[in-house]
């Protein structure tokens, strides 16, 4: 049986529960990342003892609300619809992660989930398959680069990325535009104070390989097939990661009911836990074991 006869089989009760989106559930989860954040920040802000060993942490915790971003696309984190609008688009900034285009870009990955030919994470020569290429990887630059050359045209240039509907082209102009305008804002406060460098820039840049070896995991390895219980993978990982990724290490589950909201996940992940494919123990087992494969 598929991932969707499976999900289709769930008492219409237990689906109804997990559909529930609940803005309690998603506010105190936010408050206790954005919490850990204003410690961090605090810290290294008044360059308390040792503060640099604090760079690292507060990179980790600004890249993972990355999957806060990603849940906001699918419009579940919240109840209230306008929090998911609103905190897309507010972490669009520290992440160079234009909000509108990403919502785009991420339903095309879902709707054709490991296709060689038609997912938009694999463009561009898909996931690493040699050392050279793993490590450039986890460096970030292909992120940071390829987001600012997106952010770029989506600005200035033409807009022709098949899934992205016409209707949207203006919003994109004007989201693209704003944010290189906070780019050029922050670029020059560094002119008077170094806080966005330590608060912000080296942070992210330290933290981001720690997301994109998560991020590997997701679907690295998995087949191209349109199951979504084995083209995904779900990460078997302790309660620390699934806080800072909102429970996305229950990725198979997120990809086979896309709606349900991130506090449901582990209720989801329950009733088809025998059912699932791809699965790994620790991101530490799934690392070697894709290091091993590198030619």
């Amino acid at each position: 049986m598929s991932h969707a006869a499976h999900i289709a089989a769930l008492p219409q009760g237990a689906r109804a529960v997990l559909l529930e989106r609940s803005d309690r559930a998603g506010l105190a989860h936010l408050a206790g990342h954005l919490g850990l954040i204003a410690l961090t920040s605090l810290y290294i802000g008044f360059r308390l003892p040792l503060w640099g060993l604090l760079l690292l942490p507060q990179g980790i915790l600004l890249c993972f609300l990355f999957t806060l971003s990603h849940e906001c696309t699918h419009k579940t984190p919240f109840a209230t619809p306008w929090l998911n609008e609103l905190l897309g688009h507010a972490i669009a900034l520290p992440l160079l992660l234009p909000f509108t285009w990403f919502r785009y870009f991420h339903l095309a990955h879902h709707r054709h989930t490991n296709d060689p030919a038609l997912d938009p994470e694999l463009a561009g020569g898909g996931r690493p398959r040699t050392r050279g290429a793993y490590l450039r990887h986890l460096s970030g630059w292909p992120y940071w680069s390829g987001n600012a050359r997106v952010l770029w045209q989506n600005a200035f240039g033409e807009i022709t990325a098949p899934y992205l509907p016409q209707r949207q082209h203006p919003a994109l102009r004007r989201e693209a535009r704003l944010l290189l305008a906070l780019y050029g804002l922050i670029a020059l406060s560094l002119l008077v104070s170094p806080l966005a460098l330590w608060l912000w820039l080296v942070p992210v840049l330290l933290g981001q390989p720690f997301l994109r070896l998560y991020l590997l995991a997701e679907h690295g390895h998995c087949p191209p097939v349109a199951d979504m219980f084995a083209n995904s993978r779900t990460t078997f990982t302790t309660r620390l990661v699934r806080f800072l990724a909102w429970n996305m290490p229950y990725h198979a589950e997120h990809h086979a009911m896309p709606n349900v909201p991130f506090h449901a996940l582990p209720a989801l992940h329950r009733l088809v836990a025998p059912h699932l494919r791809s699965t790994t123990r620790g991101y530490g087992r799934f690392t070697a074991r894709y290091i091993r494969g590198l030619e």
